[in-house]
C-alpha cells in the first residue's frame, strides 16, 4: 500500500478534523523514524492508518470487533476510547490487505501502548500525542522530549494520561499501566549504568 492509497482509504471514513489529524501524525512519525533510524514509509503509513476506525459509530464498531472475533474484557468493555485501535488493527489486516505485522502492531497499539513496544510502534505511539495539531498544555514538553528520547517522551505522555483518566474517575486500562511501569523500570536501569 503506498501512502496515497491509504490517504484515499482513510478519508471516506474520518471528518476533515480527523483527517488533518491522522496527516499530521504520519507527518511527525516520518520525522520521529528519520530521527531514530525506524523506515519512514512505514512510519507513514501506519501514521496515516491508526485512527482508521475511529469515527465509526459504537454500534457498527461493537458489530464489527464481533463479527472479527475480538473479545473484550471488562474494562475495554467500558472503554471505548481504545476499541478504534484493536479494531482497527483487525481491519487493516482482514478487510483492506495490510499485511505488515509491524504496521498493524502499531495501529493496535497507539492509543494504550504495553510494554515491549516496537520501535515504529513507539513511534506512533508518540507521534499521535505530539503531532502539530496537537495544542494541549504540556505538549510543547512532551515534544521537546521526543527530540532526544522516545521514552521520556512516552512516560511523560503516559503519566499525563494516567492522570486525566483518574481525575474522571476513567477505567485504566492494564496494558497502559503495564506500560508506564515498564518505562519507570527501564530508566531506573538506565540510570543504575550511567545512561540516560
Amino acid at each position: 500500500m503506498t501512502a496515497q492509497e491509504a490517504k484515499n482509504l482513510i478519508r471516506p471514513m474520518l471528518a476533515d478534523k480527523r483527517y488533518h489529524h491522522s496527516l499530521c501524525v504520519a507527518k511527525e512519525a516520518v520525522r520521529l523514524a528519520k530521527r531514530f533510524g525506524e523506515d519512514p514509509e512505514k512510519a507513514e503509513l501506519a501514521g496515516l492508518l491508526h485512527d482508521i476506525t475511529k469515527e465509526l459509530p459504537t454500534e457498527k464498531q461493537l458489530k464489527m470487533m464481533e463479527s472479527f472475533g475480538i473479545i473484550l474484557t471488562d474494562v475495554e468493555r467500558r472503554s471505548r476510547k481504545v476499541w478504534h485501535a484493536m479494531l482497527g488493527a483487525v481491519y487493516l489486516e482482514r478487510e483492506c490487505g495490510v499485511t505488515d505485522p509491524e504496521i498493524l502492531g502499531a495501529v493496535r497499539w497507539h492509543t494504550t501502548g504495553k510494554a515491549g513496544m516496537t520501535l515504529l510502534e513507539k513511534i506512533i505511539f508518540t507521534a499521535d500525542f505530539v503531532s502539530e495539531d496537537r495544542d494541549y498544555k504540556g505538549v510543547e514538553k512532551l515534544r521537546r522530549l521526543a527530540e532526544k528520547n522516545l521514552e521520556d517522551a512516552m512516560r511523560e505522555g503516559t503519566s499525563f494520561t494516567l492522570a486525566e483518566l483518574a481525575s474522571h474517575c476513567e477505567l485504566i486500562h492494564p496494558d497502559t499501566l503495564t506500560l508506564y511501569n515498564s518505562l519507570l523500570l527501564e530508566r531506573e536501569a538506565a540510570g543504575k549504568t550511567g545512561k540516560e
